[in-house]
């Protein structure tokens, strides 16, 4: 279980291109932090993958990945 499953269950019911760190404080219900740089890997499980963190606008963006079992 990580700690980001909320957002991970989010981006694979949801398929969002593209969130703002707010939303996903919203989503997660606290702030992403360092640790999300390791645990973004996850989200591969689900058939998608983080692909770009821009800290100058905020912003996550999600795209399908080849892989994905469904996990959640």
């Amino acid at each position: 279980m990580s700690k980001y499953d909320a957002l991970w269950r989010y981006v694979a019911e949801n398929a969002p291109s593209e969130l703002a760190f707010d939303e996903i404080r919203k989503i997660c219900g606290f702030p992403i932090d360092h640790a999300f740089l390791s645990c973004k890997k996850e989200l591969e499980a689900c058939g998608y993958r983080v692909e770009k963190i821009s800290m100058k606008s905020g912003t996550v963006r999600f795209g399908k990945s080849g892989a994905g079992e469904d996990r959640l």
